[in-house]
């Protein structure tokens, strides 16, 4: 799922059936309990609901054994612990190992923010079965995720509206449709959402995950932080600096940057990953099936784009791929190198008036079951990134930054640029200009960048590594391609990871895998 992206949606009024389950997931049963001192019921899980994007129960674990899920009770509002209570989900896998190995639990953020890790964390079991055989590996539905008191603010009819309209405007009547659009949205998650809204900053978060560590029985948090993971946990850091225990940032967002910077960072991070795509495409030994050239491949994307700005062409019924469909796209196949092939696939089919498997991966990027069904990553991460960015920007600021954002991409740029209007009519105020990640005093944190990575760009690890302070933040940079480090299998990376989870055993700051 993305990482930083700004998503942007569309709406009017959100059903009253969503509704009805944001408002259930708040209760005053909290006066006078100590929550830390809560029994989590694990059972079997559920089904994912609707916000978590639908589907099966998660299979059993490769060893047979049986995920388990469980409601963890947290203040609404931490400056009021003792008032209104959230349901937080959780899932975990028992440790595989020796009960005297046993290390405690590590808990898991996959990023967003918006991202259910209820429903990711068994997508990704077989990589992690290492470091289950000492951990219980553990995640959540972060505050306003999934089955955590989720922002609701679209129906799944406006969002396929809002996809196909034009995001990029080229005139002042798109410019206006995209601002009216933008602006219902707020107002439907301000009117749908109005009691959880303030309380999904990453501080909230990160005191979540100081509640869990004490409930699960932890003296210190273990941690595996990816994308925006890793901005959680360099919050939590700073706040708990005495509690961190083994920790690992992979995926490395910026902690230095406010929301222009992070998505001008973006826009370079993504041309990055479409350059090296190209470059990848003509350096095979077959011949290259979009171009003679990397420039030939890529100038051929951008007509195609211009092409579909103008006129869409058949997607998945009965929708159209629209350009900003296409981008959408674009952007989620460069998420992985293991996606490349799709969109080879997909842009063949395209020149010859098929947008389908564009269209599926725009699906897969905004959140859209195969039913037509939307989970609710969309809002949560469009009212986790506004309550936690301070700035507010006007299209006049757009419009004055679009040519440095296209420099940084031709492709891109514009669609990042304009992302910048999502938090303009937020009902509730941004927190900082960017998070505070200073951490003296806690144990060391793993710090990994990936030299290819578009979404959280490689840039990033450096400065959470410095921002962290010395002694606190140690850099391992992977040489390689796509979004994250660990889940590219290299045994270099896995290696270092593995030795600082299980082991205890810091990597030399500085460390090269290739």
């Amino acid at each position: 799922m993305p990482a930083l992206l700004r998503l942007r949606a569309a709406a009017l009024t959100a059903t009253a059936v969503l509704l009805s389950a944001v408002l259930a997931g708040c209760g005053d049963d909290a006066k006078d309990e100590d929550l830390t001192q809560q029994e989590l019921s694990w059972k079997d899980c559920p089904t994912p609901s609707d916000a978590q994007g639908g589907g099966a129960a998660p299979s059993p674990l490769p060893d047979g054994g049986d995920w388990q899920c469980a409601t963890m009770k947290a203040p609404l509002d931490w400056d009021d612990p003792k008032g209104d209570t959230i349901g937080l989900e959780l899932i975990r896998a028992r440790s595989s190992g020796d009960e005297s190995a046993r290390i405690g639990s590590l808990i898991f953020n996959f990023g967003g923010p918006g991202g259910s890790g209820v429903t990711s964390l068994p997508s990704f079991a077989e990589d992690y079965g290492t470091l289950r055989t000492r951990y219980d590996l553990v995640s959540f539905d972060p505050r306003g995720v999934g089955r955590s008191a989720p922002v609701i603010c679209a129906n799944d009819q406006q969002l396929d509206a809002y996809f196909q309209q034009d995001a990029t405007p080229d005139d002042p009547a798109e410019r206006t449709e995209l601002l009216d659009s933008t602006k219902e949205f707020n107002d439907a998650c301000e009117q749908n959402s109005e009691k959880i809204l303030p309380h999904v900053r990453t501080t909230d978060a990160a005191r979540d995950l100081d509640l869990m560590r004490q409930v699960l029985g932890d003296e210190k948090l273990h941690y595996f932080g990816i994308s925006y993971g890793t901005e959680l946990g360099g919050v939590y850091a700073h706040l708990f600096p005495e509690r961190v225990g083994r920790a690992v940032f992979d995926a490395v967002v910026d902690p230095t940057q406010n929301a222009e910077q992070g998505s001008l960072g973006q826009a370079k991070g993504f041309q990055l990953a479409l350059d090296n795509f190209a470059e990848d495409c003509v350096s095979k030994t077959e011949e290259c099936p979009l171009g003679d050239s990397a420039q030939d491949v890529k100038d051929r994307i951008a007509g195609l784009l211009e092409d579909l700005d103008r006129t869409p062409i058949p997607g998945v019924f009965p929708r159209q791929l629209t350009q900003s469909a296409a981008t959408s796209g674009i952007l989620q196949a460069l998420y992985s190198k293991d996606f490349w092939e799709y969109l080879t696939e997909g842009l063949q089919q395209a020149y010859d008036g098929d947008g389908s498997i564009l269209m599926l991966l725009s699906d897969t990027m905004n959140g859209r079951e195969q039913n037509g069904e939307y989970d609710n990553s969309t809002a949560a991460n469009v009212a986790i990134n506004c309550a936690d960015d301070k700035p507010r920007y006007d299209t006049a600021f757009v419009e004055r930054k679009l040519p440095e954002f296209r420099a940084a991409s031709d492709l891109f740029g514009d669609s990042l640029a304009w992302g910048m209007i999502s938090c303009t009519d937020w009902a509730v105020p941004g927190a900082a200009d960017h998070p505070d990640v200073s951490a003296p005093g806690s144990a060391p944190i793993l710090v990994v960048g990936n030299t290819g990575d578009p979404a959280t760009p490689y840039e990033g690890a450096g400065k959470m590594a410095e921002a962290l302070g010395k002694g606190v933040g140690v850099e391992l940079t992977y040489r390689g391609q796509g979004h994250g480090a660990y889940d590219s299998k290299n045994k270099c990376v896995q290696g270092a990871v593995n030795g600082y989870l299980l082991d205890g055993k810091v990597p030399r700051a500085g460390t090269v895998c290739t």
